[in-house]
């Protein structure tokens, strides 16, 4: 079925969400006090709705380092007493910039703003808005370009770019690029007289060109990325669209200013190319049908009774009570990110709350796209597990969608346990998973086979 004969109607929408300076940022290690002191670029939600036959959804893509899904529920609270749509077809994105303003509870990983944190979601909302009140006949169209050059798996390869000279090299990449995501999805939107109105892309990489001492705010290379090729079309509304992006890190990170600043355009000025060759070449998909799914599944945690979560405390408590304990020693503020997640969970516990609740799974499916999202930073094996067998004829695995409780990790790290398995779970003040390589696949298809 043509785009024309599915009466396809496409809408964007665009709201400023930067904060103001002064907020605390969030990301890259445990009460750095990273409070910002400029804006680099500004940080948007974008919006993207289509209507399909009358039938009508919404994605959001906000420059940010997560959502909460408190945060999703109280915009899909305005959209829907402003729209009618009901929730399972409003989806909330983040890119995961580390850049941008704390906005949910990552213990000892910046402390949200209460001001900027009560207007957010109206902000969001009114992209959302937007973007279903500007529908009009639109083509969309889809390529996949390579994509070399942005980033490096960090579990696998172990290889960072160790200075930004070697970054400057356009034929840069790391030893084993296969181990990353070599292609980018990008898509274009036009109007009925063939002129771009609005684009985005999909790929896989964590944006970190920064550290502890950067306190610019900014969406990372993706943001960049995306602001750069809406100035080069005026009236275009663009955004981008994390992936699998857990175990796979920006080719240079975790530098300070100015030389994070000088990296940053370099990577956001190749990604952005990568955007332009994909407007370049994209064709037009033949929109058939337009679905939305939502389940909600209970991951599996380790099992961890009262006993276990009292002993833990102890043990970081001593590290917090010793004579000679100092607040600028990272141990001692480990022990407090720790501790406050342990105390959390028993207070918990003492309230009879259930310590595995079910999560969110949320798929929109476009035509042959299937945007599959989950609340998690998904490691690239899982992804391709579920891109593999996936029903869908483009699958995008979409990690940070609807909320952000930390990591879905792999057979290999689950094994080898670390940062990502063992450390963020009580980062977000929550039981480690015990199967989730296994159960989010599973989850993950099931989403994608009820879109149809």
């Amino acid at each position: 079925m043509s785009a024309s004969a599915s009466n396809l109607q496409i809408g964007l929408g665009r709201s400023d969400i930067t904060p103001r300076v002064g907020v605390e940022l969030q990301g890259y290690g445990p009460f750095h006090c990273r409070h910002s002191d400029g804006v680099r670029d500004r940080l948007y939600a974008r919006a993207l709705a289509v209507s399909v036959n009358g039938q009508r959804a919404v994605l959001v893509s906000c420059d940010l380092i997560g959502v909460s899904a408190d945060i999703t529920r109280r915009v899909r609270e305005r959209v829907g007493a402003a729209t009618g749509l009901p929730g399972e077809r409003i989806m909330v994105h983040a890119i995961h910039t580390h850049s941008g303003p704390s906005v949910r509870v990552y213990s000892g990983w910046g402390t949200p703003d209460p001001v900027y944190l009560e207007l957010l979601p109206g902000r969001i909302a009114k992209a959302c808005l937007d973007a279903l009140g500007s529908l009009q006949d639109a083509t969309l169209a889809h390529a996949e370009v390579e994509c070399r050059g942005i980033a490096t798996n960090r579990r696998l390869d172990l290889y960072c770019a160790k200075t930004s000279e070697e970054v400057f090299d356009e034929n840069w990449q790391p030893p084993q690029p296969e181990l990353t995501d070599t292609t980018a999805h990008v898509f274009r939107v036009d109007d009925a007289a063939g002129r771009m109105i609005g684009f985005f892309s999909y790929y896989g990489c964590h944006p970190v060109i920064g550290g502890p001492g950067c306190r610019k705010i900014h969406g990372d290379w993706p943001g960049i990325a995306s602001n750069l090729v809406e100035r080069l079309h005026p009236g275009a509304t663009g955004f981008f669209l994390q992936g699998a992006q857990g175990d796979i890190n920006a080719c240079r990170v975790c530098m300070e200013e100015p030389d994070a600043l000088r990296v940053l355009d370099v990577i956001g000025a190749r990604y952005a190319r990568v955007i332009m060759k994909g407007l370049e070449v994209a064709r037009p998909l033949a929109i058939d049908r337009l679905a939305a799914a939502q389940h909600h599944v209970a991951f599996t945690r380790k099992p961890m009774d009262r006993g276990k979560l009292a002993a833990l405390l102890a043990e970081q408590e001593a590290v917090l009570n010793a004579p000679d304990a100092r607040d600028d020693a990272r141990e001692v503020r480990m022990a407090m990110v720790y501790a406050l997640a342990l105390r959390t969970l028993l207070e918990r516990l003492d309230r009879g709350e259930d310590l595995s609740p079910p999560e969110e799974l949320h798929g929109l499916r476009i035509g042959p796209v299937a945007f599959l999202g989950g609340p998690f930073e998904i490691f690239r094996a899982i992804k391709n597990d579920v891109v593999a067998a996936a029903t869908a004829p483009i699958p995008l695995v979409m990690g940070l969608t609807n909320n952000s409780i930390g990591y879905a990790f792999d057979h290999a790290a689950a094994a080898k346990g670390g940062y990502e398995s063992d450390m963020v779970p009580f980062i977000c003040r929550q039981l480690p998973f015990a199967a989730i390589h296994d159960e989010l696949a599973a989850g993950l298809l099931g989403v994608d086979r009820a879109l149809g």
